[in-house]
This record gives C-alpha cells, sequence and structure tokens, in this order.
C-alpha cells in the first residue's frame, strides 16, 4: 500500500474537481457525501500505509515515492515525489483523519447556506494542498502546499464576502502569511545554492558535514522561521489569525486548529537537523515561542466573542510548541500539535454547535445557563477545555507537561515560568468561557431563548468521536514509565539532532514533582475564573474598574492592529497613493499620452499635404524626380 502514497492527497483533488464543476447540478446530500468521503478516503489510505509501515524493517525506513520529475534545469532538480516516514505519517493521519470529522460536520453545519457547494470545494482543496505540504520529500513540493493552504485560507476566512469584515480578515490573512512566505522563499533559495539539492534526505545529510553554528545554516534556518512565524501565527504575524474567525466555524477548525496553522510547526521540525546546527536560531524559536505563549493568552480573557478566545488560544498553544522546538524537544511540539489537533477542533466545533443553538450568537455575554439546553454540547465542550487546561488524564495533560518539562531541563528557567504562568491564564480564561456560557443566569435574547436546541446528530457524531480522542490519546506519550512513550519512540528516527547531542535522564519524584505543580498551577487557574464568574460575578467589573488602563490596553489587544496600521499599512497606502498619482498618472501616462497627443499635432499639419487631387500629386512626384536629379548632377 505504501507505493500508492501519493494517492492521498488526490482524493481530496478529485472532490474538488467535482464540486467545484458540477456542485450547482448536484443535491446537497451528493455534494457533501463527496466532500467527506474523498477526504475519509485519504484517512482510510493513511491508516493502511500506517500499518504496513509499522510491519517494514527499520533499514527499509523511511521510503520515497516519487511520482515524476517536475523540474530538470541544469544542476537543478525537482520532482513530484512523497515521503513516508514516521513524521509524515503522523501529520498526514492528523489532517485527514480531523479534516473527516469536520467535512462530516460541516454537511449540518452549512446546509442552509446557497454557498454549500463553493464551500465543499474550497475545503476538499484545502486538504489536498495542506496533505501535498506534509507528505512532500523536498522543500519546493513543500513550498506548494504551504502557498496552495495560504490561497485556500483567503477563500474560506472570506467566504462570505458579502461582509465586509470577512472580505477584509480573508485579504488580510493572505497579505500577512505573503510576508512569512517570503523568508521562506529566500530559506529555500539558499538551501538549494549552499547543498545542490532541495531534497529533505540530502540536505540534512550534507547538513551533517557543517560546524554547529554555522552562519550560513544559522541564515537558512532564520528564513526558514519567518515563514514559520507568518503561518502559524507567532509574533510579529500574528495578528492575521483571530480576524480569520470571521470565516464558517467549520473554517475555523479546520484552518486554525488541525492544519494549516500546523505547518510552520511541522516545517521545524522536519528541519531538526538543520536548526540543531544553528544555536541562534533556536534560541529566537524559544523565545518567540514563549512571548507568543504569554502575550496570546493575557489576550483571551479579555475577549467576548467565544471563537476570538480560542482564536487567542490557538496563537498561544502554537507558542507553546514552538517553545518545545527551541530548546530541542521537538518531538513534545509534535506531540502537543497531535493533541491539540483533537481538542482545539472540537473546541471550535463546539462553539460552532454553541451558536447553532442560540441563533447564530459568538457573544458569549448574550449566553449563560446553556448547559441543560444542549448537554451534549456542554459535555464534549468541557471534556475539550479539561484536556487544553492540562487536567490529568485528558491529552493536553501528557503533552503540555512535557514541554513545561523541557522548557525547564533543556531550555531556561524564564522559560518554564513565562509557559507556566501562561498555563494559569489559558486555565482561566477557558473556565470563564464555560461558566459565562453554560453556567450563570441566562442572558440570552428573549426571542432566541425559547428556541434554544441541540445540534443535530449530524454535527454531534463529530464532537462525541473528538471528545473521546480528546481524553484518551494522551496515553500514547505516557511519560515516567520507560518503554510507555510510543510516540516519542515511533517519531525518534525523523528527529535528527547535531553530533554530541544526549537525553540527560532525571529521578521520577522530579518528574512527578513538575506535573503536580503544573497541573495545579491549571487548577488555580479553574478556582480563580469560578471566583469570578460564578461565585461573584461583580468581581470582573470591579477590577476592570480599578484597572481600567490595563483592562483596556489587554481588550484592545495591545493596540497592535492599530499600530501597525498607523507604522505600515497607511504609509504604504500613501506612498502606493504617490506612486499611482505622482508617477503613474503624471510621469508614465503623461509620457505615453504626451508622444500620443505629440503624434495627433503632427498628423493635423501633415494630413493638410493629403488634397486628394492628382495633379497635385502629379506635381510633387515631378519636383521630388526634378530635386534628386539635381542632387546627383550637382556632384
Amino acid at each position: 500500500m505504501i507505493k500508492y502514497a501519493w494517492l492521498i492527497p488526490v482524493f481530496p483533488l478529485v472532490g474538488f474537481i467535482i464540486n467545484g464543476l458540477m456542485g450547482k447540478r448536484l443535491s446537497k446530500t451528493a455534494v457533501g457525501t463527496i466532500g467527506a468521503t474523498m477526504v475519509g478516503a485519504s484517512f482510510a489510505l493513511t491508516v493502511a500505509i500506517f500499518l504496513e509501515y509499522l510491519k517494514l524493517p527499520v533499514d527499509a525506513r523511511p521510503v520515497e515515492i516519487p511520482v515524476y520529475t517536475w523540474i530538470a534545469s541544469g544542476s537543478f532538480k525537482a520532482s513530484v515525489a512523497f515521503l513516508v516516514d514516521p513524521l509524515s505519517l503522523v501529520m498526514l493521519l492528523v489532517v485527514s483523519g480531523i479534516s473527516f470529522l469536520i467535512h462530516i460536520y460541516s454537511i449540518g453545519y452549512m446546509h442552509d447556506d446557497p454557498g454549500f457547494p463553493r464551500f465543499f470545494a474550497y475545503l476538499n482543496f484545502f486538504v489536498f494542498f495542506m496533505l501535498t505540504l506534509v507528505g512532500a520529500n523536498n522543500f519546493l513540493m513543500m513550498f506548494v502546499g504551504w502557498e496552495g493552504v495560504g490561497l485556500c485560507s483567503y477563500l474560506l476566512i472570506g467566504f462570505w464576502y458579502e461582509k465586509q469584515s470577512a472580505s477584509d480578515a480573508g485579504k488580510k490573512a493572505f497579505v500577512v502569511n505573503r510576508i512569512g512566505d517570503f523568508g521562506f522563499l529566500l530559506g529555500i533559495f539558499l538551501i538549494f545554492w549552499t547543498f545542490g539539492t532541495i531534497n529533505f534526505r540530502e540536505v540534512f545529510a550534507l547538513a551533517a558535514k557543517y560546524p554547529v553554528g554555522s552562519g550560513i545554516i544559522t541564515a537558512i534556518t532564520l528564513f526558514l522561521f519567518v515563514g514559520a512565524t507568518g503561518k502559524s501565527a507567532q509574533i510579529p504575524l500574528y495578528t492575521w489569525l483571530p480576524d480569520a474567525m470571521e470565516g464558517p466555524t467549520p473554517v475555523s477548525a479546520l484552518i486554525h486548529a488541525a492544519t494549516m496553522v500546523t505547518a510552520g510547526v511541522y516545517m521545524v521540525a522536519r528541519c531538526s537537523a538543520l536548526f540543531t546546527l544553528a544555536p541562534i536560531s533556536m534560541m529566537v524559536v524559544a523565545i518567540i515561542g514563549a512571548l507568543t505563549a504569554i502575550f496570546a493568552a493575557s489576550m483571551g480573557m479579555c475577549q467576548f466573542d467565544i471563537k476570538r478566545v480560542l482564536a487567542y488560544s490557538t496563537v498561544s498553544q502554537l507558542g507553546y510548541m514552538f517553545l518545545a522546538c527551541g530548546v530541542g524537544a521537538f518531538t513534545a511540539g509534535i506531540f502537543h500539535l497531535m493533541t491539540h489537533a483533537f481538542f482545539k477542533a472540537l473546541l471550535f466545533l463546539g462553539a460552532g454547535s454553541i451558536s447553532h443553538s442560540v441563533g447564530g450568537e459568538l457573544d458569549m455575554r448574550k449566553m449563560g445557563d446553556l448547559k441543560k439546553h444542549i448537554p451534549t454540547t456542554y459535555w464534549t465542550f468541557m471534556v475539550a477545555t479539561l484536556a487544553l487546561c492540562g487536567i490529568f488524564p485528558f491529552a493536553g495533560f501528557f503533552s503540555k507537561d512535557e514541554i513545561l518539562f523541557h522548557s525547564l531541563v533543556d531550555g531556561h528557567l524564564m522559560y518554564w515560568g513565562i509557559a507556566t504562568a501562561a498555563a494559569f491564564i489559558t486555565a482561566f480564561y477557558m473556565f470563564r468561557a464555560v461558566f459565562m456560557v453554560f453556567y450563570g443566569e441566562s442572558r440570552v435574547d428573549p426571542h432566541v431563548a425559547h428556541h434554544i436546541h441541540e445540534s443535530p446528530k449530524i454535527m454531534l457524531i463529530p464532537l462525541m468521536i473528538l471528545a473521546i480522542g480528546s481524553a484518551t490519546v494522551g496515553f500514547v506519550g505516557f511519560p515516567i514509565i520507560k518503554g510507555a512513550h510510543k510516540f516519542k519512540e515511533f517519531l525518534a528516527p525523523s528527529i535528527i539532532y547535531s553530533a554530541g547531542h544526549h537525553e540527560a535522564h532525571y529521578s521520577i519524584s522530579f518528574e512527578v514533582g513538575l506535573m503536580l505543580f503544573s497541573m495545579a498551577v491549571a487548577v488555580a487557574g479553574i478556582i480563580t475564573a469560578y471566583r469570578m464568574y460564578i461565585k461573584d460575578t461583580d468581581i470582573p467589573n470591579k477590577l476592570a474598574e480599578k484597572y481600567k488602563i490595563a483592562y483596556d490596553l489587554i481588550f484592545h489587544k495591545y493596540y497592535v492592529d492599530e499600530i501597525y496600521d498607523m507604522a505600515v499599512v497607511e504609509p504604504i497606502k500613501e506612498s502606493s497613493n504617490f506612486l499611482w498619482q505622482g508617477v503613474d498618472v503624471k510621469v508614465v501616462d503623461g509620457a505615453v499620452n504626451g508622444s500620443a497627443g505629440l503624434v495627433a499635432w503632427l498628423s493635423s499639419h501633415f494630413r493638410k499635404l493629403e488634397t486628394g487631387f492628382l495633379q497635385n500629386y502629379a506635381l510633387a512626384i515631378v519636383l521630388g524626380v526634378a530635386l534628386i536629379v539635381g542632387y546627383f548632377v550637382g556632384l
């Protein structure tokens, strides 16, 4: 089955073509079935390949599946080929599996939308590019998938293009990602210039000959990380992701929880062989990751739009993943990527179910006491929240704890302190959301209150499956017990460290102590939220009044968008207008129009010589002949 790995992205591409070309002529049932079935086929094939891969002897791994030579020009060669190894298999399973559930959910959620066929066409197209990105065996093919998901994010975020806010959010995502993509492209150019190849395995083998701290490797990895900050919404290129909540909720679940935003983390882990040779780059990755984790978490505390709370949570959790990669714990970063895909997709889909039940409302101030009305949504949302907060035995506990552990023992006390503080804030704002939505007095609009209802089964079943995953997948990375961390053992061959790397071993009591402390911090965040939003609901208003400046600063997201607008957007617009009006219109168009005017002026005078009388033309010919003869006689 492994030789058919190239079919994994092909299935969604077929779904895109069918729904894109014929969707309007098909029933909604047919459109949804085709879209979901094609992604389901990709997932089924990935599972089959995964099971076969486990049976391969070690010396037969990894496996490259060439399809055809794409570019062959001089020394530059690029193929359409796929790499099957532990890292790509994990990503393929996560992307195809989570995407399949989101497609099923979308059949119910988007059923009444007039753009139903277009939505599923875009969704399939996105999955095609994401599977191409994670399955590629070279940087150029990865870049094709990288740009493809950027394009599809623009289409999906701005899906409701009649809304100005959605249209603007789509454009913002596209432009901000292009900034990061420029850095990624420079990194690819530098890789080929340095190594003469863009094939992952060849590049990493050649890179091993370079010393730790090599300038060229540092430059390459910093350029690659610029690409990662754009795609994975890290400081300073994170501002597009919260605005991307303007798209339909399944889009938020797909793009901003399980797939697109994790592409940067995947790329950094894939290039572990390069990053471990560049300590400066590793430090930059760790610092940016830690700062993003705490910065985004703080903004999540004061948001009232439930999807925006989850959006800032995503940015923060991505920061955790980069922190792990920055301290060399690439396996922990990918482990958290996997667990996060389950519980964050569940949270976004749960938010969609909540919104569905209250007539499309997303403002948590207009909710409350929904637990008894939508019990299935409540329990699944609660499971995902506990997983995100890192409460044992849910999935997030294992992966987040591992990141906190490595940030201390492989990084710096500062990293651990920041990550621990972010864990407290995460637990606080997530249970703030739970208490505001499901508990307390109902603040639902009276016209909506009597229509509150649970979502249909086609939306609830994916929630239940994701809830099971959010509660159990963490056990594949069980710590402390030797041989119990199956995820780490499986992924290890894909993570390449520099020479001299070794893992330190610590006492069980030390590891258990850190686990208990991190969970105690999360519990403290939950208790704080309970006191402020259940026990004494006046506390938030009192604190907002007492610390008005700080509250306004956080509520307005530190005015980063306004600063970018003033320092970057407006100057570019003004310079563009100057180049348009001052240079293009007056100079370029002026020169073109001026030359046309000169020709018109000359023509208006010379045309007078054209009288239309034959005798005038004959006289002109005679005079011309006479002048020519006179000229030659004179010689």
